[in-house]
């Protein structure tokens, strides 16, 4: 009955009252700076009114003021917010001293700071702890985390919602073993339950989030051979994670589908690369080089999640705690010599600590605030695992702590669910996996780069000549990771990396870019793809110099004898329309390999010589071409075979015996199984009308 919610929530915030007076208490009694008596002293009654008025206050200010400060905070970086928190915080903490009608209150600018922070969070995990067995108490909380609320939305269908989380970089091989090892137990009563089924499924040759996401989102990832490549009639290297760049490759999707995506009516799209055509959009890349407005809400999710005090507070303290985690992890990484292992210091420690805390509370409150809104489909992106992957290893320790600490966003999520105005079905995805494996220049003492100048007859830096680098000597990690642009985004310094970068010194030199274990190999005077026979006029050695190379699987390039051929070590060439996966250049990287290839070939964009790294079968390694011991971007063990985790009550993704290949085939289920809730009728694609 109503009155007898009223009377809970009254009792409620008398019981976090109270427990806020006690901590004041507590906290005057520890900290010499903190007072809450006259110099000449007070009766003990005295002393707890004057507390229990402080904490009234700051519980009044920290609800009705922090709000207002957070949205008018919006305009200075998301990053710089979080650090602000307990500065702010503090500030709310004085004020209520100085208003607290006794007098006899006060407190040191930066021990208010500390009484603050303790004090937000008792009150929230008192809080908590009293709703916990409260479902009208539980799902307001969460309403609170709302992304943005529509004041005049319609009422939600009865018909089940879809919700579509993206575990970013988790292989189907990942996502297994930490279910065997109790690591993610979530995910392992759904499967015992069983309430869901697991598919693996196989990517483009390009196995990066880029690809596979605008091919999910958007149905086509047509023209995308890599993670970062050079448009020659454009003159500019387009790199997938780059707002302007993710913005034009949405536009030009949306182009060659006649379609807005897979959220188009009633969806939203948070934490993601791309939009999928939803209309509420938080966290989105390719909308954050607009100006912030009616149709750019890239960043009212910080506002949802910081509006309430004990979150930001909550959040800021675990941002610092991964902080110093990571340094204490990369440290016994180096004092135990660990091999194979990249640099992670500089700025590593703030970004890892951004990805797997800041991005996931404020992408999980999000996907909460969408549910209790009952929207109809949701896709979000968590890029916590990936980032620690690629740094850690993919089996490594530090990165199945980041898959415990993601189960449990995906129980916290399926509560609020239940909560819901409407049912939902929840869908866990990945859109990529990581293959393990050194770099090439930890092997090698060289770059791609040095062993293309090399084989051009270019000078070499003398870096590249002799031993391989000790790890601590290595310049800084390029990873182009999804964390690091969303770093950027929340910066307001959104560029990825500027074109100039990677532009030779002189027009005549190559360009030579990497992504993951594949290289990308363009020679900008050249105003058209190259073909071998070109290439090899001009630079007799280069094509025999990477083919024969032990780091090398595998090269691609244009012939004019044969539209295009792979090339191999000991003069291998196998036309690209005569590629057999079970013999040549291709027989170690297994099925799907050559079909993958001609696909790629067809791009416009295709670089002038595409390289792919060596493969171990054995041990599923790789050799990144850039500063990272878990991989993705080409051909080779785990980093394409990623997952789909979808509810029974779906159709079954493909039937007996068939696999589910490349990003567009997994759009075009996704589709089918809206379509099949009964929700948003998404009109068929022309490729979809012909396949029913």
């Amino acid at each position: 009955m109503r009155w007898r919610r009223v009377v809970s929530q009254i009792g409620r915030s008398v019981t976090v009252w109270a427990v806020s007076t006690v901590t004041m208490l507590v906290l005057a009694g520890i900290l010499p700076d903190f007072q809450l008596q006259s110099p000449d002293g007070d009766s003990a009654t005295r002393i707890a009114v004057t507390a229990a008025l402080g904490a009234g206050a700051f519980g009044v200010l920290s609800a009705v003021v922090w709000p207002l400060l957070v949205r008018l905070l919006l305009l200075v970086p998301a990053l710089v917010l979080g650090l602000l928190v307990f500065f702010l915080n503090g500030s709310l903490l004085l004020v209520a001293l100085r208003i607290n009608p006794s007098g006899q209150s006060e407190a040191a600018p930066e021990t208010a700071v500390i009484v603050a922070a303790v004090m937000s969070a008792v009150a929230s995990a008192t809080g908590g702890a009293l709703a916990v067995r409260d479902d009208d108490a539980y799902r307001r909380r969460l309403s609170r985390l709302a992304t943005r609320r529509r004041r005049s939305h319609p009422p939600c269908p009865a018909v089940p919602g879809t919700v579509f989380l993206q575990l970013d970089g988790v292989g189907h091989d990942v996502l297994t073993a930490a279910v065997d090892k109790g690591l993610m137990p979530t995910v392992a009563r759904w499967l015992q339950d069983p309430t869901h089924r697991l598919t693996p499924w196989r990517t483009d040759w390009s196995s990066q989030t880029g690809a596979s996401q605008l091919g999910i989102l958007h149905g086509s990832n047509f023209d995308v051979p890599a993670f970062r490549w050079y448009e020659k009639e454009h003159r500019e290297v387009m790199v997938c994670n780059r707002p302007t760049s993710a913005a034009e490759l949405q536009r030009r999707a949306v182009e060659r589908t006649a379609d807005g995506g897979l959220l188009t009516l009633d969806g939203a799209s948070r934490g993601n690369l791309f939009s999928g055509g939803a209309d509420e959009q938080a966290l989105v890349l390719s909308i954050a080089t607009r100006r912030r407005g009616r149709e750019n809400r890239s960043r009212a999710g910080y506002f949802a999640y910081f509006s309430d005090p004990a979150n930001a507070v909550r959040t800021a303290l675990s941002f610092f705690a991964e902080v110093v985690r990571e340094i204490g992890q990369s440290s016994t990484a180096r004092l135990r010599k660990q091999r194979p292992r990249v640099k992670r210091g500089g700025l590593y420690p703030f970004v890892r600590a951004f990805a797997t805390v800041v991005e996931r509370d404020v992408v999980v409150a999000a996907v909460m605030g969408d549910l209790l809104v009952g929207r109809s489909a949701v896709y979000a992106d968590l890029v916590a695992y990936d980032e620690v992957a690629h740094h850690s290893g993919p089996h490594s320790r530090d990165a199945e702590k980041v898959l415990q600490r993601l189960d449990r966003a995906l129980a916290l999520i399926e509560k609020a669910a239940e909560h819901a105005p409407r049912p939902y079905r929840i869908v866990v995805l990945s859109d990529h996996g990581q293959s393990p494996g050194e770099t090439f220049r930890a092997r090698y003492g060289l770059t791609l780069g040095d062993l293309v100048r090399a084989g051009c007859g270019l000078p070499v830096p003398r870096r590249a000549v002799g031993v391989p680098p000790r790890v601590e000597q290595w310049g800084s990690t390029h990873s182009g990771t999804e964390a690091r642009a969303a770093v950027r985004a929340a910066l307001r310094r959104p560029v990825e990396e500027g074109g100039e970068k990677h532009r030779p010194t002189r027009h005549s030199e190559p360009i030579v870019l990497a992504s993951g274990n594949l290289g990308l190999i363009s020679f900008p005077d050249v105003p058209h793809r190259m073909t071998k026979e070109e290439i090899d006029a001009r630079y007799p050695a280069l094509l025999t110099t990477l083919a024969n190379h032990p780091g090398v699987g595998f090269l691609l390039v244009r012939s004019e004898a044969h539209g295009g051929v792979v090339l191999g070590a000991y003069g291998a060439e196998v036309p690209v329309e005569r590629l057999d996966g079970d013999a040549g250049p291709l027989a170690v990287f297994g099925a799907g390999a050559a079909d993958a290839i001609r696909r790629t070939h067809s791009f416009p964009h295709t670089a002038d010589v595409m390289v792919n790294s060596w493969y171990d079968p054995e041990d599923g390694e790789v050799l990144a071409f850039e500063e990272q011991i878990g991989s993705h971007g080409g051909l080779g063990g785990a980093q394409g075979r990623p997952f789909l985790l979808s509810p029974v009550d779906f159709s079954a993704p493909v039937g007996e015996g068939e696999e589910l290949v490349g990003a567009e085939a997994v759009h075009r289920v996704l589709r089918r199984w809206i379509r099949e809730m009964d929700g948003p009728q998404i009109p068929l694609s022309e490729e979809e009308e012909k396949a029913a």
